[in-house]
């Protein structure tokens, strides 16, 4: 017996043939509803997957060590950046030391060429008082006066005449002679003087001397420094291209998986849609013609700064923008910077006009105080502070047994100005605390 379905027949005899049709209906869609799945995305296997995670697991552990060792070179290498700061500080402090000895030993000096002079001057008049006392006994004996001479004597009209010509001439020969005393003790004072004068300049000469040999041992040691940085940086240059790499690889590894991943979901999603339509369809084959039902919908979920301490700043926070320049920065403004043999130079410290660190403190205290280019003297240099009682307008200090290689001047609410190191410029930065000085230096209040 025939069986109907909406509206066609399926005689016996062409069942085959309509089997397949309506295979092609349901795969295709009944009545044009257009709901026909898509071929089948890759499904890759369990294996495949289990491969590249564990892949993509042991490029991340790499990435992790190797992240770990970049870590502690860039520790490493800032440690030794503040090193070489901190011999960049010294280079200034044995600059200035030397220019204090090479200034104490000119004065010493001036004063050794003065006691020489007065010395002289002391011997031309002990020359002359000895002259004058030839010439005074002389006369004594050639003149028959109250000069002084043996016929003054002689000449006498009484004893009383004789004993008062006497007296005269003791007095006339003791006043010589007194003259002639101090004029030695003074040739005596001026010699003393000479002989001190001349030993402080030995001692200055000493000085400056030790000055210049700290000087040079202070250029040794920045550049051994610098030496060391370099190779640090090398080292870490080296360390950033390997993390890269295997980062690089990483990221493969991990799109490797995601890929696969991707394909096992859509995969999945596709036999969930194959079979919501072969559901769907087969709903609406049972329906017929009745068109009782019809296409389900979706809807898209939703989606989700007048006082001396203001002067101070202003004048350091006008200098933003300005090139680091080591050895650069007085009370008048920037200057150009000095060669340090060493990183300045290769930044082009020398040719810049700029400020270091400690010449910009000069230049924002100039209007309290004069402030010399070290930052370990300007440590010293005002009433010094607890960090927990900081306030705005005081300096703060990096360093550490070694002595002292930064300082920047605090602003308040965590942040100071500063001028950093070769490459960069005056800034505004948040207070950095790693190697930071126990106590702040204030100058004003």
């Amino acid at each position: 017996m025939p069986e109907r379905r909406r509206g066609w027949c399926v005689p016996g005899g062409r069942r085959g043939l309509t089997v397949s049709t309506l295979v092609l209906v349901i795969l295709f869609g009944a009545g044009g509803t257009g709901l026909a799945a898509p071929p089948p995305p890759p499904n890759p296997s369990d294996s495949e997957l289990n491969n590249s995670k564990a892949d993509a697991n042991a490029k991340a552990g790499e990435v992790g060590r190797l992240t770990n060792q970049l870590a502690q070179a860039e520790q490493k290498l800032s440690q030794l950046q503040d090193d070489v700061e901190l011999k960049q500080e010294e280079a200034n402090k044995a600059l200035v030391d030397l220019q204090s000895a090479q200034d104490a030993a000119a004065q010493a000096e001036n004063d050794a060429k003065a006691a020489r002079t007065e010395a002289d001057a002391a011997d031309a008049a002990i020359e002359k008082a000895r002259n004058d006392l030839k010439t005074f006994a002389a006369a004594s004996f050639q003149q028959g006066s109250t000069v002084g001479s043996l016929s003054a004597y002689l000449s006498a009209d009484s004893p009383k005449d004789m004993l008062a010509r006497a007296q005269l001439l003791d007095a006339v020969g003791g006043d010589r002679l007194n003259a002639l005393d101090r004029l030695q003790q003074a040739q005596t004072e001026k010699a003393n003087k000479d002989s001190a004068a001349r030993k402080a300049a030995e001692i200055a000469q000493q000085k400056q001397d030790a000055a210049r040999e700290a000087k040079t041992s202070a250029d040794s040691a920045q550049s051994a420094a610098i030496r060391a940085q370099d190779s640090q940086a090398t080292q870490n240059t080296q360390l950033e291209k390997n993390k890269s790499d295997v980062e690089q690889q990483l990221y493969a590894a991990q799109s490797k998986v995601d890929g696969l991943q991707g394909q096992r979901q859509r995969y999945q999603d596709w036999l969930a849609q194959k079979q919501r339509e072969d559901d769907e369809r087969a709903r609406q084959a049972a329906l017929g013609s009745s068109g009782g039902g019809g296409r389900p919908t979706s809807r898209p979920p939703a989606g989700p700064a007048g006082s001396s301490i203001e002067a101070v700043i202003a004048r350091a926070l006008s200098k933003i923008g300005l090139p680091y320049a080591w050895g650069g920065g007085n009370a008048s403004g920037p200057t150009r910077g000095i060669r340090d043999g060493g990183v300045a130079d290769r930044y082009g410290d020398y040719n810049k006009i700029g400020f270091d660190c400690s010449g910009l403190m000069i230049y924002a205290f100039a209007g309290v105080r004069g402030l010399p280019h070290y930052s370990g003297y300007q440590y010293t240099a005002g009433r010094r502070v607890p960090l927990s009682q900081m306030r705005r307008g005081d300096m703060l200090f990096w360093g550490g047994a070694g002595g002292i290689h930064h300082v920047a001047l605090y602003l308040g609410g965590g942040q100071m100005v500063e001028a950093p190191q070769s490459g960069l410029r005056v800034r505004v930065a948040p207070v950095r605390y790693g190697g930071i000085m126990p106590y702040a230096t204030r100058l004003i209040g």
